[in-house]
């Protein structure tokens, strides 16, 4: 990511105060046509853009800026959702070489700025908050490092536990040292774990929510070359599945509430068989119920649909599909789950495409919304 200015711990809150979003309503407009205020990460210098939502006609509305924040890699909101949380791939913040982790009072469709606080290291790219939202945790891919961070009333505190990873992989280009890429939380909330894309690991810690603090609990080691990048839990409370990035693979994991590990139950493959382009699989989004999980793949740029067993997790492929641009960096189902919405990040849009409930099935073609350099949606 490029290298920006970046603005003292004053003037961060001085503009974040001034570029508030605008001032319509995201609360439920009526039954038939819900509303909802949506939030778009930029990675560029655009900041956290602020959209309206329509749900009966599956239309963005650009709503301004939400706050001036720059290279936007992830957003995330507290369980009771009077919080959000940015996380910003830079270079320096606050006179140090870290990436920054800012948070903000939601007040209906306003952000206020709360606290900015210094990442582990560079190129800050996740971060997310435990079910009690107690508890951030950040990862740094071009640091390889990790670090946790205690809310109180939306505040973070300085770090109060920071890993630096060491290792390696074998892809000379990709994995030619720790790469942290995804932090998430176990069903129980008992367990942390941070995706290691250049060592082809899960590192896995016991969560203290009191402190913050993680002990490191054990690791799960992907295949070689493979590069885990994201993780996500099935509703059953019993799978995972990690998408590997470099391989565009998902090992389906059996996770256990005992002492938090991954086991892998079988791995799926993305790829057409005779596709021998460049490849980047990406992100996950699993429906309420358990019943569909859909992935993201890069570069050849596609989603692909599967059914879920609801018990087990395994997965059953349905159809690849258009994502609408090039490099689905996220993507979302909107509250509803009527509708996909696809962060385009190369394209500049973010695309939608209603679904069908029954099926599971994306429509073959969308709407396209102007969006500089989108990495993350969110819905408030």
């Amino acid at each position: 990511m490029p290298s920006m200015v970046h603005l003292s711990r004053r003037a961060f809150l001085e503009s974040a105060t001034a570029a508030t979003v605008l001032t319509a309503s995201s609360g439920l407009a009526t039954a038939a046509a819900p509303r909802h205020r949506v939030l778009v990460g930029s990675g560029a210098n655009e900041g956290i853009l602020a959209y309206d939502w329509d749900a009966t006609t599956g239309t963005l509305t650009p709503a301004g800026t939400a706050a001036k924040l720059d290279v936007v890699d992830w957003l995330t909101v507290s369980p009771d959702g009077k919080y959000l949380f940015a996380a910003c791939e830079i270079d320096s913040f606050l006179g140090k070489p870290t990436g920054q982790l800012a948070s903000f009072n939601v007040v209906g469709d306003k952000l206020e700025p709360l606290s900015a606080e210094n990442s582990a290291a560079k190129g800050t790219c996740h971060c997310a908050i435990d079910r009690t939202g107690r508890v951030l945790l950040s990862a740094d891919y071009g640091g390889g490092s990790a670090a946790s961070f205690l809310v109180t009333e939306g505040k973070l505190s300085p770090a109060v536990w920071t890993e630096h990873y060491s290792g390696h992989g074998p892809n000379a280009d990709r994995q030619e040292a720790a790469h942290a890429h995804f932090a998430s939380f176990s069903p129980d909330n008992h367990f942390a774990y941070i995706n290691d894309l250049g060592s082809d690991a899960i590192h896995i810690y016991r969560l203290d929510t009191t402190s913050a603090k993680l002990t490191a609990a054990g690791t799960y080691h992907a295949a070689p070359g493979s590069g885990p990048r994201t993780l996500h839990f099935h509703p059953n409370g019993r799978t995972a599945y990690s998408v590997n990035e470099l391989l565009s693979t998902v090992d389906v994991l059996a996770w256990s509430a005992a002492d938090g590990s991954l086991t892998r139950q079988t791995t799926i493959e993305l790829l057409p068989a005779d596709y021998k382009g460049p490849t980047r699989a990406c992100d996950t989004v699993i429906t309420r119920d358990g019943r569909f999980v859909y992935f993201a793949n890069r570069d050849n740029d596609f989603l692909y649909s599967f059914k879920a067993d609801v018990k087990t997790g395994s997965l059953t492929p349905m159809k690849r599909s258009n994502c609408g641009g090039k490099i689905p960096r996220n993507f979302t189902l909107d509250p509803t789950e009527r509708w996909m919405l696809v962060a385009n990040q190369d394209s500049n849009r973010v695309s939608v495409f209603a679904r069908d409930a029954k099926t599971g099935l994306l429509a073959d073609t969308g709407k396209d919304f102007p969006a500089p350099t989108p990495m993350r949606i969110l819905f408030l």
